[in-house]
Formats: structure tokens, C-alpha cells, sequence
């Protein structure tokens, strides 16, 4: 079916209510049936009710969702909106369906394993350090394989971090909180583990940090839209941990490979720090970025030289990011 935006003042409802378990489609037919097959196992424990916002999808991805879910809500937006104009879509359309006392976002290529979405449930509220609450929770998140682990713990962009990884690559620099962004320490996915951000493919979110941060940021239309959610909390008093005791295991995208998707993501990480930082630490992160992707660019990597270009045009960084 289909919904126009609800037009009162629908909010989560901290106390109560199920679990809405939201997720963002686009022409995700090959991935969809194997994720509708696994929720019973990965949301055991859990009253829970699947709420799919599709971005008008080309092939049977609505059909499907219809013909193996047919409880579902579904929310055609009617146009490639960006995945966090999904994500409100699908967070709007489960607050009119009655509430909901949390949130469970996630890819519809992510795999949750027995109880996964149950920890990640009941850890939300919970205190964190220095008067905090746990307002989002990050399962430890596996590749196809189901074995190897993925590094999804991250730190607040800085340009010093920048440029660490600009020198001495992502998982060398790693190891120093100093010189990068991702938290590559092994102790770290032992434990709960607050970091300033987390990879989105899976992330359960309190009612109330819902209630206090809005909705998410359209944008962006596809990548660093976590990580301005999960900065937004934080600054309003919800940290993000990870909760070792759920597991997933996430099939990946092509960010990696594709240069329009890197470029994309680049572009957004220079952005968000932009809005966060003046005008002089704006432009020295993002020649520590440049230095970065144009390193990457000789050494034969065509994503990296796409990405170069672009944060070599200051229009680009002004343009409206979109499919």
C-alpha cells in the first residue's frame, strides 16, 4: 500500500509499543528474500512489525515484499530519495501505524543471527560514561563469508586522522586514535564499546533519542548520513556502542569498487565535516582527503582518481548530492 506523509505529530513512544524494524529498498530484489527469511531468528525475543520504505524500485522488489511479507507496511516514495529519506519515510509510516519504542534500521543485505536484534534492543538506555545513555547499539557485523569481521567502529573525522590514514593507509593508522577514523583494535569488538560513530548497515535506536534528534538528514543522500545521526546524538547526550553479543552478517555494497559511489562518499565526508568545523580546518581536511584519494590514484585505483577530481573542483562539494 501506499502512504502520503503523515501530517500530525507522530513520535516513538519511549515506554512501549514494538519494534519497528525499518529498511530502505532500491532495486533489491536478488537480497530481499533471503533478509525477510532470516528476521523471525535475528528479531526472536521481540514483538516487531517490518516497515519498508522503497525508493521506486525498477524491478519486483514491492511484488516481492508483498508476496513474502504481506504484513508489512510498505511506503513507496515514488523517487530515489536517498537513503535517509527512507528512513524517515519508513520511521513516519511506523509512528502512524500506532508507535513503536524502538527502531531497528537496517540494509536489506544484512543477515542477523539468532536473538541479534533482542541485545541490541535491550542495551538501549542503558548508561555510558560521563551521564550518557546508550541511545544507538551496533551489532559486530561479519562479511559473506560469516567469519571475517568488519571493522565498523569509527572516530569523529579530525584532519590530523585525515592525514594519518593519508600516510600510512586506514588499518596501519588504526592502531593510533590519533591518526585515523576507523578503530581497528581487536579489544575494541570484545567488549561494549562506545565509538563516536558507526557503520549504518545495522543499528537499533532508542525512542527517546529518536524523539530528541528529528529525523535524518535528506541531505545526504547516500553516505554520512549515520555518521551526522550518530554525531547529532552524541551531542545531545546518546552515545553509540557496540554490543558484541549480536551478530550479522552484512553481503557489502560496491562503494569500494565503484568510482561514483566512493566519489559520493567522499564528497559527503568532507560535507558533514564542514558543517561542524569552520572555514580554515574545512579546507585542511580536505587537502588531507585530496592528498589521500590522489596517493590512492597512483597507485592505479580508478575510484580514488574519480574522487580526486571531484574535491579538486570546489563546485562539486556545492552541488546537490543525488543518484
Amino acid at each position: 500500500m501506499q502512504f502520503d506523509q503523515p501530517t500530525a505529530d507522530h513520535r516513538p513512544e519511549p515506554g512501549g509499543g514494538p519494534v519497528a524494524v525499518l529498511v530502505v529498498t532500491w532495486n533489491s530484489a536478488a537480497v530481499l528474500p533471503e533478509f525477510l527469511a532470516s528476521l523471525p531468528e535475528g528479531m526472536a525475543g521481540l514483538d516487531w512489525r517490518l516497515v519498508v520504505a522503497d525508493n521506486d524500485s525498477a524491478d519486483d522488489t514491492v511484488e516481492l515484499i508483498r508476496s513474502l511479507a504481506p504484513d508489512a507496511t510498505v511506503v513507496q516514495t515514488g523517487r530515489n530519495a536517498g537513503y535517509a529519506a527512507g528512513v524517515n519515510a519508513a520511521l513516519a509510516a511506523a509512528a502512524w501505524e500506532g508507535g513503536f519504542r524502538a527502531a531497528l534500521v537496517c540494509n536489506p543485505d544484512v543477515r542477523m543471527r539468532q536473538g541479534c536484534a533482542k541485545v541490541l534492543v535491550d542495551a538501549l538506555g542503558t548508561g555510558a560514561p560521563g551521564d550518557a545513555r546508550v541511545g544507538i547499539s551496533v551489532p559486530l557485523l561479519y562479511e559473506e563469508d560469516g567469519r571475517t569481521l568488519l571493522l565498523s567502529l569509527r572516530r569523529e573525522s579530525r584532519v590530523t586522522r585525515a592525514l594519518g590514514e593519508a600516510v600510512l593507509g586506514n588499518r596501519r593508522a588504526g592502531r593510533f586514535p590519533r591518526w585515523s577514523e576507523m578503530v581497528t583494535d581487536p579489544a575494541a569488538y570484545e567488549r561494549a564499546t562506545v565509538a563516536d560513530w558507526a557503520t549504518g548497515a545495522l543499528m537499533a535506536l532508542s525512542g527517546e533519542c529518536l524523539e530528541a534528534c528529528g529525523p535524518w538528514d535528506e541531505s545526504f543522500f547516500l553516505y554520512s548520513e549515520e555518521t551526522e545521526y550518530c554525531l547529532r546524538a552524541r551531542d545531545l547526550g546518546f552515545v553509540t556502542r557496540l554490543e558484541p553479543a549480536a551478530t550479522a552478517t552484512h553481503l557489502g555494497g560496491d562503494s569500494q569498487v565503484s568510482p561514483r559511489l566512493w566519489t559520493l562518499l567522499t564528497l559527503n565526508r568532507v560535507r558533514l565535516y564542514g558543517r561542524r568545523h569552520g572555514a580554515a580546518a574545512t579546507a585542511a581536511f580536505r587537502a588531507a582527503v585530496l592528498l589521500r584519494e590522489t596517493s590512492r590514484a597512483l597507485l592505479g585505483r580508478p575510484a580514488s582518481l574519480a574522487a580526486a577530481k571531484a574535491l579538486a573542483d570546489p563546485a562539486a562539494l556545492r552541488a546537490t548530492p543525488g543518484p
